[in-house]
């Protein structure tokens, strides 16, 4: 239960030849070109909806469906990619979910209904989270304390620029050519990622410290950790600060074109600001680190995203959505969004450090699911109204710090529990 065991900064040399990519800075660039195929997923065909409508004869609510599909096998497959790492290395994972990732990317240039595209898309999200996922896993096994928390947040950084560019970079193709090249441009991508990681990925887990692939070890793992009150407290908090961010994502075609009145080509007025925050404040966490203790990391990002999130509530219930008042929250939520992050992701991480990759994909586990719930039922119910948007937003960060609070009030009554027990089991003379 001892969350400051890892707090010092001891980096562990990388088990490979590929010493290029196992700098900081060049595993940091790797990582975070494989954290982006998920956002380049969800966020460069968004601009397309319409354009999927009228192609496959499709209703507005099966083409969001097509989101929704993507997320919920996202999440489902998510909670084995980080097994699978566990038992056969990372680098063999992320490199057979590359190769599917390419060939669903084709499939869905190629469909000529709604149904083939429910059907590609789920083949996407099967293999889309394996970067992500084992991406923080590799972090944790080749660093620890501060110098983790650096590359997780340069990471970030990094990827961060991938939501901003991707709708924008969408909202080009579909108008100069048409949706399909959008999943052209994915496949595309993925091959040039996919020779990369061919040539430069490292193995940072060495076959001696692999798991056992078997149903009865796994069955332990997953239930000590879906047992675990702290688990999912603090990837809780994680989870719903996510949402709040998703819930707004998902409700972008909405949002943007009829809210704010714009055009498929100028998703930028809601997706820049937003990673400009998210970009920012993970160059304040790549700053602080070593510096500031993680918990008061966490209280600066909760200021900003509780700040945020009141404003946007408050401007919205008295005037009407416009530029630049109604996305400008969304630079200060994300803000403190990826403040927070970082510190509480690596507190998941070293609750189960002999099955990291298992802990890394229960986490990602929780985020995609509650964003799948945001995407397929909340932002629908919200996306109506600006002013319900904000409140929705608002709700997902106070519910983040309440499970970020209660993780530390148990923290600490599990350490004086402990602390107590120790004192009782020592011998009197």
């Amino acid at each position: 239960m001892n969350n400051n065991k890892n707090d010092a900064p001891v980096p562990v040399p990388v088990p490979d030849s590929r010493t290029d990519s196992a700098t900081p800075r060049g595993l940091a660039l790797l990582l975070a070109a494989l954290a982006m195929l998920g956002p380049f997923s969800v966020d460069t065909y968004l601009p397309a909806f319409p354009a999927i409508e009228r192609t496959l004869h499709a209703a507005p609510i099966q083409v969001q469906q097509t989101l929704t599909a993507y997320m919920l096998s996202f999440a489902l497959m998510i909670l084995w990619h980080g097994a699978l790492s566990d038992a056969f290395g990372r680098r063999n994972v992320i490199i057979g979910a590359l190769a599917v990732f390419a060939v669903a990317s084709l499939g869905c240039a190629a469909s000529h209904s709604i149904e083939y595209l429910w059907a590609f898309r789920i083949l996407q999200g099967v293999s889309a989270g394996a970067g992500i996922v084992i991406g923080r896993a590799i972090i944790r096994d080749l660093y620890a304390g501060a110098p983790a928390a650096r590359l997780l947040s340069l990471v970030t950084m990094i990827f961060s620029v991938a939501p901003a560019i991707a709708p924008i970079l969408g909202g080009w193709i579909v108008t100069l050519a048409n949706w399909r090249a959008i999943f052209l441009f994915l496949f595309l991508y993925t091959a040039l990622l996919l020779a990369w990681c061919w040539r430069k990925l490292p193995e940072s887990l060495p076959p001696e410290q692999r798991q056992p692939f078997n149903a009865r070890a796994l069955g332990r793992s997953y239930l000590r950790i879906f047992r675990s009150p702290l688990f999912h407290l603090k990837a809780g908090t994680v989870a719903f600060n996510f949402a709040g961010l998703f819930l707004y994502v998902s409700a972008a075609p909405v949002f943007v074109t009829q809210h704010l009145g714009l055009g498929a080509d100028e998703f930028g007025w809601q997706f820049v600001p937003t990673v400009a925050g998210i970009f920012l404040g993970a160059f304040t966490v790549n700053r602080l680190a070593g510096s500031m203790s993680i918990p008061r990391q966490v209280s600066l990002g909760f200021c900003f995203l509780l700040g945020a999130g009141a404003v946007n509530v408050l401007y919205h219930a008295f005037l009407p959505p416009a530029l630049p008042w109604s996305v400008l929250p969304l630079f200060f939520y994300t803000i403190g969004m990826s403040i927070v992050a970082p510190g509480v992701t690596l507190l998941v991480l070293d609750l189960f450090p002999e099955i990291r990759g298992i802990a890394a994909s229960c986490q990602s586990f929780t985020q995609t699911m509650l964003a799948a719930v945001v995407s397929g039922v909340i932002a629908p119910l919200l996306d109506g109204s600006v002013l319900l948007l904000a409140i929705g937003q608002f709700a997902a960060a106070a519910i983040a710090l309440a499970l970020w609070l209660a993780g530390r009030s148990y923290h600490n009554a599990q350490r004086r529990k402990e602390q107590l027990n120790a004192w009782e089991t020592v011998p009197v003379e």
